[in-house]
């Protein structure tokens, strides 16, 4: 997939919004004869941006902005794995996206646009498509990016997605994961847990909780919300950044390692979701994964630095620890209890393998 921009309209909320063919009675199945340029014509070509030459060539350009340097970070979901199966198309588009963007937001950089490979399915309904399709359009007016190619084919295997996000930071300013300093303060933007309530929610269908919060839970499941406003904030004053995407434990071990500095952390003030209970309290809260916050440490004095990019971003954020060793004394994370006792876990959080 490779185009200029296709002409907008404007929905009631005032978002942008791109016009998506839907498909008709005759176009319901991937492998009943519709080619790969009639689908990237129909679908993908009306969210092209000006560098992408209307999905037409073999690659996009882009001019980078002087005095900024580009991001880019890729992530791949596949169905049964990273989604569920019955998961809505739009919504799938919308995580696909989303966990990427947050990969930037992780680094303080702003979305610019990204590539995305398809594997569908040879019996994928084309309307599961044309949703999809629309998913990705919501998103991009929402985080202001565009799509500037890729690749799409078709497979006997399961519904696999991949995007490639491409951002953009000022020089020298990009947050990494090897700054943290003795001292220095551990934060976590948002609440912990939502994620993995959601999915127990609707693969399990775990019973409890308040409509609303079961609701909200199920919503940060299947479209994470990228904190890039809050990550552009924290430029200047965050001293290491990561995303929640595995579990806050398991995350800030990789902030630990990094940094090599060992990390202490007061459960009892780690923000959760209020549904906690249902999954086992908040241990099986901080190791779910999928809540696409952003765990981020900072110096001691920098704290009105912080809480004034949390009020710029909209955003809560809650200290939850320090960093309380260099390398010498290790490195990794300790989780305390509310009497000072230390935690133990059976597994940090998510493994992929």
């Amino acid at each position: 997939m490779n185009g200029p921009k296709i002409p907008k309209n404007t929905d009631q909320s005032g978002s942008p919004r791109q016009q998506l063919a839907r498909p008709s009675a005759q176009q319901l199945v991937v492998g009943s004869g519709r080619g790969e340029f009639d689908l990237i014509a129909q679908y993908f070509a009306p969210l092209a941006g000006p560098g992408a030459f209307d999905l037409g060539d073999d690659a996009a350009l882009l001019t980078p902005v002087p005095g900024e340097q580009l991001v880019f970070t890729a992530d791949a979901i596949i169905a049964g794995v990273h989604f569920l199966t019955d998961d809505p198309a739009d919504t799938v588009a919308l995580k696909l996206l989303g966990v990427n963007l947050s990969d930037l937001a992780a680094m303080g950089a702003r979305g610019v646009g990204y590539l995305i490979t398809t594997a569908w399915p040879h019996d994928l309904d084309e309307r599961w498509i044309a949703d999809f399709a629309q998913g990705l359009g919501r998103g991009q007016g929402r985080y202001n990016v565009e799509l500037l190619g890729g690749d799409t084919v078709a497979t006997h295997g399961p519904l696999s997605l991949s995007l490639t996000a491409v951002g953009a930071v000022p020089t020298g300013q990009a947050l990494r994961r090897n700054g943290a300093q003795l001292g220095d303060r551990i934060y976590v933007s948002g609440r912990i847990g939502d994620g993995g309530v959601g999915l127990q929610i609707l693969r399990d269908g775990l019973p409890g909780g308040a409509a609303a919060d079961r609701q909200a839970a199920i919503e940060r499941y299947r479209a994470p919300e990228p904190r890039l406003a809050l990550g552009t904030a924290l430029r200047g004053v965050a001293s290491a950044c990561i995303d929640v995407s595995d579990g806050l434990v398991a995350d800030l071990g990789h902030l630990a390692e990094q940094s090599g500095a060992r990390m202490a952390v007061e459960l009892a003030q780690v923000p959760l979701t209020p549904l906690a209970d249902l999954i086992g309290g908040s241990v099986a809260a901080i190791t779910a994964g999928d809540d696409y916050e952003l765990l981020f440490t900072a110096p001691a004095d920098a704290e009105e630095q912080v809480r004034a990019a949390g009020r710029k971003a909209d955003t809560a954020i809650t200290c939850i620890g320090s960093v309380s060793a260099r390398q010498s004394a290790g490195q990794g994370v300790e989780l305390y209890d509310e009497r000072g006792q230390t935690v133990v876990l059976d597994r940090p959080g998510y493994r992929h393998f």
